[in-house]
């Protein structure tokens, strides 16, 4: 019995502690480091790195009169292609909340984080184009452009009370619309020639949509089937499906159905009508009642929450412990053919100035741009320092923009052809996983002395 007791007591623990490690905002960067790892054991030991490659090239979808739907479709393409355009949705929806009502919402607030969004994505491009200009690499200029916004969180928030309010806010700001430029970036310079009848299809779809909202469509399904639809058309346009999850997001329903007044008078009549039943002689009629009263108060407590805050919450604890991490284990697993591999400055001309352009770009043209660009706006008066920060201080954060994961293995992906290229795809995953290391290590180191300074 008392075993019994023990066992029960130590999953509700160990329970307890996975909702806790879930909840922490460092939990998915966490999760990110161990599928890297788990991915470049799989590519690289013996054992597994011929069954790992053949699982990323295996082929996905529905055979129909002999052809594969979608076409083209392995296990690498459904990642990055598809579980991936649900991590762009996201993106979407972030975008969305903080231009409504967030960090991006005003003049005054998005400024200062635009311009250093601008700044984080100019001079690690040009450092790029320095020491690639007129090569064969020279396409993968927006490689360096992008910040990692889970990863960088993480790190800020692995290191407590040390580092101001305002810079959190302003890094967060600073991520979502560095996300913006990366999302355009990939539409504008990364797609194929786009096929027009199909992308005008899925434009009149998303008119569509756009009229179906203004006249008060609150329903999620209404939303879900077509965003299938339009994913669709975009994956044989031309234009790269993950957009699809971008332009879907910017339509979700921001308003609620209900008002904070209407929520208030239907919970003050639901509280009532659960009182009413204490003491009633039929307790069987009782509980069915009650229950009644509680589904209906689910219903308007969702009802009174903007659908797109609500896909947000419903989707983000999969995508930061399901996709993101599914993503890592398909795309960091890079084939090191010998220890002289991981010397970017002398393996070839070639993959030498992908490996610097993209190091230096995220490690000193991210935190560089950042705090450039801020200390213009600043000094131009066209926006205000963070509150409670020095120069200093936001200098250190800034070396946390230069955490370029996700996105930049991303823009990876799609800077290189995979049939003639692979070597540089290769070399490009490592400097991002290199860079994204020092970076993080260099935005503590700094962050911790600041600190220890004051």
């Amino acid at each position: 019995m008392f075993s019994k007791f023990g066992r029960v007591k130590r999953n509700h623990i160990l329970s307890q502690y996975g909702r806790n490690f879930l909840q922490a905002p460092w939990a998915g960067g966490i999760v990110l480091i161990v599928c890297v790892v788990v991915a470049m054991l799989l590519a690289n030991l013996p054992a597994t790195s011929h069954l790992y490659h053949r699982l990323l090239h295996m082929e996905l979808g529905l055979w129909i009169d002999g052809n594969l739907f979608p076409e083209n479709m392995n296990l690498e393409k459904f990642v990055n292609d598809g579980l991936m355009v649900v991590f762009f949705f996201t993106v979407g929806l972030e975008i969305r909340r903080e231009i409504s009502h967030g960090e991006l919402s005003t003049p005054k607030k998005a400024i200062l984080p635009v311009v250093a969004a601008l700044g984080g994505m100019l001079v690690p491009a040009s450092i790029y184009a320095l020491f690639n200009a007129g090569t064969a690499v020279a396409n993968g200029w927006g490689i360096p452009t992008a910040t990692d916004i889970a990863f960088a969180i993480g790190i800020m928030s692995l290191l407590g009370d040390r580092v101001p309010i305002s810079l959190k806010v302003f890094l967060t700001a600073l991520a979502v619309a560095d996300d913006l430029g990366a999302i355009f970036v990939i539409a504008i310079f990364y797609g194929e020639t786009p096929n027009m009848v199909l992308l005008g299809i899925a434009l009149v779809i998303m008119v569509g949509i756009y009229v179906m909202r203004r006249m008060g469509e609150f329903r999620m399904l209404a939303y879900l089937i077509p965003a299938c639809i339009v994913w669709i058309l975009f994956y044989y346009s031309g234009v790269h499906a993950t957009i699809s999850g971008v332009a879907m997001a910017m339509l979700i329903p921001t308003q609620p159905r209900y008002s904070h007044s209407y929520f208030l008078h239907k919970a003050d009549i639901i509280e009532r009508g659960i009182k009413s039943l204490e003491g009633a002689e039929n307790q069987n009629e009782a509980e069915e009642q009650r229950l009644y009263y509680l589904r209906r108060m689910t219903q308007i407590s969702n009802g009174s929450q903007g659908m797109s805050h609500r896909m947000e919450q419903l989707l983000m604890p999969y995508v930061n412990f399901i996709i993101m991490p599914i993503f890592a284990l398909v795309n960091a697993g890079v084939h090191i053919p010998s220890a002289e591999y991981f010397n970017i400055f002398e393996y070839s001309p070639e993959l030498g100035s992908i490996g610097m352009g993209i190091f230096f770009g995220l490690v000193v043209g991210k935190p560089l741009g950042i705090s450039l660009f801020s200390f213009l706006a600043v000094k131009l008066g066209v926006a205000d320092k963070p509150a409670g920060s020095t120069w200093s201080m936001l200098i250190a954060v800034a070396c946390l923009g230069g955490i370029g994961f996700t996105m930049s293995i991303f823009v990876d992906n799609l800077a290189f052809d995979k049939v003639t290229h692979q070597e540089f795809i290769d070399m490009g995953k490592i400097a991002i996983l290199m860079a994204s290391t020092m970076a993080a290590l260099i935005g503590a180191a700094v962050i911790a002395l600041e600190t220890r300074k004051k």
